[in-house]
Order: C-alpha cells, then sequence, then structure tokens
C-alpha cells in the first residue's frame, strides 16, 4: 500500500469554493468537483477564486500520492490521514482514478510533505 508510495507537491495555491450555480469559466478553471446539496464545490486556483469575489477560505497546498492508488484499496488514505493529523495538520482527501490528493493548508505544506515522505521510507520494502 505505501510501498512505491511518494508525495509530490503541485504548483500553485488552490481553494475549496462552493457554488449555487457556478459559471462554465470558473468550472473549467477547476481540478475538481463534486456537487452536494447545498451547491457545487470547485477546487480552484486562489488567485482565480479571489478573481471573482468567492468567499475567503483557507489557502491549500496541492499533493499527489504517484503510487498507483485503486478505487477498491483499502488503507492508504487513512494511513496518511492519521500521519498528518497526529501533527495536528489538516487534511482534504480526494480520490481520483490514478491517484490520490492532498491538500493541506499552504503554511504547513513544507511539513506535510516531509511527514508523507518519513511515512514512505518507513514502509519501503
Amino acid at each position: 500500500m505505501l510501498a512505491g508510495m511518494n508525495a509530490v507537491r503541485m504548483p500553485g495555491r488552490w481553494r475549496f469554493s462552493t457554488l449555487a450555480a457556478p459559471d462554465p469559466a470558473l468550472r473549467a478553471a477547476a481540478i475538481g468537483s463534486f456537487q452536494e446539496a447545498e451547491g457545487e464545490t470547485l477546487i480552484l486556483p486562489h488567485d482565480i477564486a479571489v478573481a471573482h469575489g468567492l468567499p475567503d477560505g483557507p489557502v491549500m497546498a496541492y499533493i499527489t500520492l504517484t503510487v498507483h492508488s485503486a478505487l477498491d484499496g483499502v488503507g492508504l488514505t487513512a494511513a496518511v490521514a492519521q500521519a498528518l493529523a497526529a501533527a495536528h495538520i489538516p487534511c482534504n482527501m480526494v480520490a481520483a482514478f490514478h491517484h490520490d490528493h492532498i491538500f493541506v493548508p499552504v503554511t504547513q505544506a513544507e511539513t506535510a510533505l516531509a511527514i508523507l515522505h518519513r511515512l514512505q521510507s518507513t514502509h519501503q520494502g
């Protein structure tokens, strides 16, 4: 599960925003979305969210786990979230088809990467 995991910080700063009916330009700028009862949540570049006057939210760093994860796999996101929680780092996990992605406060990104690299090295085979 953790063997072969490599955490890589992606460029940019990100923000989760929710809108009742986002315009197509915002939807196109998003790297992820999810429809909830309250509206559509978009993961947007921070600067675009600010330019569109969206309400303030935490500024996040985006970390990808480069290991190919399985949608029916057990334990990877739990292990990552637990390791970050032990250091009091909030995280938003996003599972996609090929990889898992983690959003952490930008101010804690380097600490989160160090924790994830340590987690990886302790599970090398």
